[in-house]
C-alpha cells in the first residue's frame, strides 16, 4: 500500500514557476514508478509526466516538454514536478501517481495503482 500527499501548488503568474512535491508513505516506494496527471475543469484527466523507478527514465506529455521536469528521491520516499514558463492551460487539479514496477521504464497511464487528493495549480494570464 502506498499512500501520497501532493503540495506546492497555488496561484502565479504566467510565464512563473512552481514546484509540486508528492510525499510518499510506503516501504516499497522505491520499487514503484510515479507520475503526475492533471485535470481540467469539464475536461479529462491527462498524463503529465512520468519517471522510471529509479528515475533514470522520464516521460512527458507533448504540451509540457521543455518546461515541465519530473524527478524523485528515493532517499526521502518524494516524487518533484519543476513547472517553468506556465500558462493559463496549465491550471488545473494535480495528482501524484504511483504504481508498482516490474520493469525499468515509465508506467502507462493505466498502470497507476494509487493516487494522491490533488493540488490545485491556477495560473493568470
Amino acid at each position: 500500500q502506498v499512500q501520497l500527499v501532493e503540495s506546492g501548488g497555488g496561484l502565479v503568474q504566467a510565464g512563473g514557476s512552481l514546484r509540486l512535491s508528492c510525499a510518499a508513505s510506503g516501504r516499497t516506494f522505491s520499487r514503484h514508478g510515479m507520475g503526475w496527471f492533471r485535470q481540467a475543469p469539464g475536461k479529462d484527466r491527462e498524463f503529465v509526466a512520468g519517471v522510471s523507478w529509479t528515475g533514470s527514465i522520464t516521460k512527458y506529455a507533448d504540451s509540457v516538454k521543455g518546461r515541465f521536469a519530473i524527478s524523485r528521491d528515493n532517499a526521502k520516499n518524494t516524487v518533484y514536478l519543476q513547472m517553468n514558463s506556465l500558462k493559463s492551460e496549465d491550471s488545473a487539479v494535480y495528482y501524484c501517481a504511483a504504481g508498482w514496477s516490474s520493469g525499468w521504464g515509465v508506467l502507462r497511464p493505466n498502470e497507476y495503482d494509487y493516487w494522491g487528493q490533488g493540488t490545485q495549480v491556477t495560473v493568470s494570464s
